[in-house]
């Protein structure tokens, strides 16, 4: 199992952690963002991380890997491969969160998803409905990095490789906005 330095050591190689002023998928304002797009651009990096990860759910019987499009496509492939599973991802269709391109889930199976950063969770609770409505089981969550410090409620279990505790602001309360920060939205999800 890799050490948090370890980790650290790759993001910090790969460029995934930024300072500034950034509006988050969820919405909220921070003064630190996570990239992990960035550590996804280099196959053996990121091959370390998700062979990490992958190895906690070695023994749930998984039988594909599911991460929101955009952020968890490359991620799901890794993970998938890992655990001898199929790779999937889904999409936004008019809003809402779906399978496409003729993927399926058959009712029973062993589900994992995926997401490299996780906030609210909001994206992989999107993701576990979606696998339900398919008559899947969510055997848990796999992420990157827990940017939430442990406090997004998912409802199945999740692994992290790395947990952090980056204050959020909600728009109305940011300290940032109020110095004159410009702010960037660099996530891939329209508001």
């Amino acid at each position: 199992m890799l050490d948090r330095e370890e980790i650290m050591a790759i993001f910090r190689r790969t460029g995934v952690l930024w300072e500034g002023h950034f509006v988050l998928t969820s919405g909220l304002h921070s003064g630190r963002y996570l990239q992990c797009a960035r550590v996804q651009q280099f196959p053996e990096e990121n091959a370390l991380l998700c062979r990490d990860l992958a190895a906690r759910f070695k023994d749930q019987s998984i039988t594909a890997v599911v991460g929101p499009a955009i952020g968890a496509i490359i991620m799901s492939y890794e993970m998938a491969r890992n655990l001898g599973a199929r790779a999937l991802f889904t999409e936004r269709e008019n809003g809402v969160m779906t399978l496409r391109r003729s993927f399926t889930l058959e009712p029973g199976e062993r589900v994992l998803v995926v997401e490299d950063v996780i906030t609210t969770g909001g994206s992989v609770r999107e993701v576990i409905k979606v696998v339900k409505e398919h008559g899947a089981v969510p055997v848990g969550v796999g992420v990157l990095v827990d940017r939430s410090g442990g406090r997004a409620d998912i409802g199945v279990p999740v692994q992290s490789l790395i947990t952090f505790d980056i204050e959020t602001y909600k728009p109305a309360d940011c300290p940032l906005c109020r110095q004159g920060l410009p702010v960037v939205k660099p996530g891939s999800r329209q508001q």
